[in-house]
C-alpha cells in the first residue's frame, strides 16, 4: 500500500505546486510523472536493504537462476527510471521502459502470494488486490508515455 499512498501524495503534492505557480509542474502528466517517480525511488530502496532485499529475493519465483542478481538489476532498473522521469525528455521512454519492467515483475508478485510469503513481517498483497494495484500503476506509466 505504501508505494500507491506514494504515488497519489507525490502526484497531489506535485500538482498543487504547480497550481502554486510553478510552471513545471503545470498539469496532470508532469505532476503524475513527479508521483511515479516518487513510488519507484520508494520501492527501489528496498531492493537494496536489510530484511526487505531478502524478502524480494526469497519472492523471485524459483526457475531464474540468481535471485540476488535479479533483485539488484530490477531495483537500478526503478532508480534510473525514477530519475527519467523526471528529465522531460526522457519521461516517456522511461514510464515505458518502467511499465515494461512492472509486467515482467507481476509474475513474482503471484508467486509470492500462491506461496504466502511476507514482506517486512506481513503477508505480501493478495493477489487481487496485487493485480489491481498494479493495473493502477502500469496505467500511470501508460498515461505519461502517451500524455502530453
Amino acid at each position: 500500500m505504501a508505494p500507491l499512498i506514494a504515488l497519489i501524495v507525490g502526484t497531489a503534492l506535485a500538482r498543487l505546486t504547480g497550481l502554486a505557480g510553478v510552471w513545471a509542474l503545470d498539469g496532470w502528466i508532469p505532476a503524475l510523472r513527479v508521483g511515479l517517480a516518487v513510488m519507484f525511488t520508494l520501492t527501489s530502496v528496498a531492493h537494496f536493504v536489510g530484511q526487505r532485499r531478502a524478502d524480494l529475493i526469497a519472492m523471485v519465483p524459483p526457475r531464474p537462476p540468481r535471485p540476488g542478481l535479479l533483485v539488484t538489476v530490477t531495483g537500478a532498473l526503478e532508480l534510473i527510471g525514477a530519475i527519467g522521469l523526471l528529465v522531460p525528455a526522457t519521461a516517456r521512454v522511461a514510464a515505458a521502459g518502467l511499465g515494461l519492467l512492472m509486467l515482467a515483475m507481476f509474475p513474482a508478485n503471484v508467486s509470492a502470494a500462491r506461496r504466502g510469503l511476507t514482506l517486512a513481517g506481513r503477508p505480501v498483497t493478495p493477489l487481487g488486490q496485487r493485480t489491481a494495484l498494479q493495473i493502477v500503476f502500469v496505467a500511470a506509466a501508460t498515461a505519461i508515455s502517451f500524455g502530453a
